[in-house]
């Protein structure tokens, strides 16, 4: 199959904080770049309702597919350089493989909508069956481009974001547990939100990564920067991901696209002069034109048109999530607590749905984990390459990684409007706020 690879007469470079420049040299790349499909990312913040708690985090899914294509160029320069199969053999890295890996770099997070995670649960959205739907679909401009590479080759970038490209070195390259994506948002993330125990040693990870026939590994003199990378991504979701008032505002954003949808179910006029553009997500059937319509701002501009709704629930929450007031929160042991329906029931004798102004939020993530075979779940682990080319699980060498491996980090936490432990003037709440302050207070909900 002969692919269109056509370079830029001169490459073309962005300005970006954390890699200093992003150069394209392929004409391909450049007209994806200034797709509709991918333009649209620069409307859906990376890192949705944690910007209401560091402000910094305004960031976009633009600049962090930027980011991933940028760090992915860099290791194919790296292999072609050092690894190629002309100099190592079958163990190299094959650089026909380098524009398929390139455009799904870039492409990884295409399908992704706006409140990406808090949308996906409301509206049974997956992003990444709708990346799979934005590159093969030929109405779309991101198909149109790369079906001008070659016959098939939308399939082949999919491909890769599903995992299923036969070459596994390109597809560690963009979905591993050390890959381009991760180690981009990490240290993306840990500059806008301003948190330096985010950040870790890019410039020696990327001295040390090389390709094997099975995939990607990692020098074992560079052992140190991979557990420093280890250490940081836990650090981030313990300290940035997991935030309990991020996740307080997730809640008041669920809740609130909930009420619009039980609303409209009860009386489907309701929205009949304004947010058209979510009627179809709301009736659960949507096309992929209706998904590429939505964005960060279109949302927000419902919610501020809902505020002026009669439903005082709906104008309550999309007044709270506009003006940042979050639910506030304790940590519970078990999701079976039995003070948990007593403090749902005092929520709503104040005068709250408990519905809509409490809930459970559970976060937990591995930092580390290595392959189980008992699981019955293919996991990628990462590999540390001896001298001699042997292989060696990072935990095994690594008894810092070891530590952390396989550990879940988190917690769960218990919802309820910040009105049931603050002190009211009017005394509307007072009885129920000295109930609920003193479960609270007597530690009755958390070990």
């Amino acid at each position: 199959m002969k692919i269109n690879n056509q370079a830029l007469p001169m490459e073309k470079v962005f300005r970006d904080p954390v890699h200093n420049y992003i150069h394209v040299q392929h004409q391909v790349i450049l007209d994806l770049i200034n797709s509709r499909e991918v333009q649209r990312l620069r409307r859906i913040k990376q890192l949705g309702t944690s910007s209401f708690t560091f402000h910094g985090a305004e960031h976009s899914r633009f600049a962090h597919s930027l980011g991933v294509y940028e760090i992915t160029r860099q290791i194919c320069d790296i292999f072609k350089r050092n690894y190629s199969i002309e100099k190592i053999g079958p163990d190299g890295w094959d650089d026909s493989q380098r524009l398929v890996t390139l455009c799904a770099a870039l492409l990884h997070d295409v399908g992704h909508g706006p409140y990406s995670h808090t949308f996906e649960h409301i509206f049974n959205t997956d992003h990444e069956a709708l990346t799979v739907a934005i590159i093969t679909s030929p109405e779309t401009e991101v198909f149109q481009i790369l079906n001008r590479v070659a016959e098939g080759f939308p399939e082949k970038v999919a491909s890769v974001i599903t995992k299923t490209y036969p070459n596994q070195q390109v597809v560690q390259m963009i979905s591993s547990q050390i890959d381009a994506d991760r180690m981009d948002y990490l240290l993306r993330d840990a500059y806008f939100t301003g948190t330096e125990y985010g950040t870790f040693d890019l410039t020696r990870i990327l001295r040390v990564i090389r390709p094997y026939r099975g995939g990607i590994a990692f020098s074992i003199n560079g052992m140190h920067a991979v557990e420093d990378y280890i250490v940081s991504r836990y650090q981030m979701y313990v300290q940035v991901y997991f935030h309990p008032v991020s996740r307080g505002m997730e809640v008041i954003l669920a809740h609130l696209l909930d009420r619009a949808h039980e609303l409209f179910h009860e009386d489907n006029q309701l929205f009949e002069y304004h947010s058209q553009f979510l009627k179809p997500f709301l009736k659960g059937k949507f096309t992929l034109e209706d998904y590429l319509r939505l964005d960060d701002g279109v949302l927000n501009t419902y919610f501020s048109q809902w505020i002026s709704e009669k439903d005082l629930i709906l104008s309550d929450l999309a007044r709270r999530f506009l003006d940042r007031k979050p639910l506030k929160s304790i940590t519970i042991d078990s999701v079976d607590n039995p003070n948990l329906p007593i403090m749902r029931d005092l929520v709503e004798k104040a005068g709250f749905n408990p519905n809509y102004y409490t809930a459970i939020n559970s976060s937990y993530d591995l930092p580390y984990d290595f392959y189980r075979p008992e699981q019955g779940r293919h996991r990628t682990q990462i590999e540390l390459m001896e001298k001699d080319g042997s292989l060696v699980e990072l935990s095994k060498a690594s008894q810092l990684v070891a530590a952390l491996a396989g550990q879940g980090q988190g917690d769960a936490r218990f919802y309820f409007p910040k009105e049931m432990i603050q002190k009211d003037p009017t005394n509307l709440f007072e009885d129920y706020y000295q109930a609920f302050s003193s479960h609270i207070h007597n530690g009755a909900l958390a070990k």
